[in-house]
């Protein structure tokens, strides 16, 4: 009989989450009917034992059986509306998605807005595919909890969140609710970096006294501090984001004379018989390493013509339009 009650749950689920289709936008509240309910095995030996109870009374007729086994009872169906009431009537709100790269994990905010006067303990929320939930949150009453929830990123391109499951057993263990939620969310994710990229295309015109050598005049990007480098030649910029303490090392501006190189990220420059995603890792290399070392560059790809220039907003905008190319994705 049990199984024939979780194969009808499953059925029902499964009806509405084919009725519930692709993403919900916006907020979205756990009326009663999204909430499903049914005994857990521990729930099933404390039934089978207050059967046993009622059984046992009824043949011996002892009174203070009858008194355990409604007692019993009611503390079970106690639980079950206490069960129910910690999961229903929350509020679920989509947060932020931060771009990653493929081949590591996306990470999803995901916000739990509890509007009643009730504080809601033991939270388990997770995606589908992670199996056994892994986040445990409380909702105090009035309040709001928040959950990070990660996901592999194997491939380029949007990346919408899975499908979200929430349970609960509180407080007692007897009873599972649990209930889905589908955000509208995605993440960005970038082309994996090239390991062993060939070294920037500079390009550059000989000046009159030939191909030039170090001097003061042209600034050619930042290397690391070596003994003797004068003060005034620091990189106060780049050294304010990093942290000595955690091994950031101290980096000196490094000029060039004699030739006005420029840097220019052009994918269709790359040669075409080289795999078109090997192609995207190599100029995603290219544009990490041009903003390591503080060199401006253009960028060119598909319809994409960036002028010259650096910094985060001209890196986020290169790596979208690696990400996107070709990818059915709108950059």
């Amino acid at each position: 009989m049990l199984l024939a009650l979780k194969k009808l749950v499953r059925l029902k689920t499964d009806k509405w989450l084919f009725r519930l289709g692709g993403s919900e936008p916006g907020e979205v509240f756990l009326n009663q009917r999204r909430v499903f309910i049914l005994p857990t095995g521990a729930g099933l030996g404390f039934g089978a034992l207050v059967l046993i109870l009622l059984v046992g009374s009824i043949n011996y007729n002892l009174g203070l059986g009858f008194a355990l086994t409604f007692v019993a009872g009611s503390c079970a169906v106690v639980d079950m509306y206490f069960t129910y009431r910690n999961l229903v009537r929350l509020h679920l709100r989509p947060g932020r998605a931060h771009s990653v790269f493929a081949g590591e994990d996306a990470q999803f905010e995901l916000h739990l807005v509890n509007r009643t006067g009730i504080d809601r303990y033991a939270l388990w929320i997770d995606f589908i595919g992670a199996g056994e939930a892994r986040h445990a949150v409380d909702a105090p009453a009035g309040g709001a909890c928040s959950a990070l929830l990660s996901t592999a990123a194997e491939e380029r391109g949007w990346l919408p969140a899975p499908r979200v499951k929430l349970a609960t057993r509180f407080p007692l263990g007897l009873f599972r609710a649990w209930s889905y939620w589908q955000p509208d969310l995605k993440a960005l994710v970038y082309p994996f970096p090239e390991p062993n990229a060939p070294p920037l295309p500079m390009s550059g015109a000989a000046g009159a006294e030939g191909q030039g050598h170090a001097g003061h005049e042209d600034f050619a990007g930042v290397r690391s501090y070596q003994h003797g480098d004068a003060i005034r030649r620091l990189a106060w910029r780049q050294i304010a984001r990093l942290d000595p303490a955690l091994g950031g090392q101290l980096v000196t501006k490094h000029f060039e004379g004699g030739a006005a190189e420029e840097l220019e990220l052009d994918f269709d420059a790359l040669p075409p018989i080289m795999d078109l995603e090997l192609r995207l890792s190599r100029m995603t290399r290219w544009v990490l390493e041009a903003e390591q070392r503080a060199l401006p560059y253009a960028f060119h790809i598909g319809a994409h013509r960036f002028a010259a220039s650096s910094g985060a907003a001209h890196q986020a905008a290169c790596l979208r339009a690696l990400a996107l190319y070709r990818a059915g994705g709108s950059a």
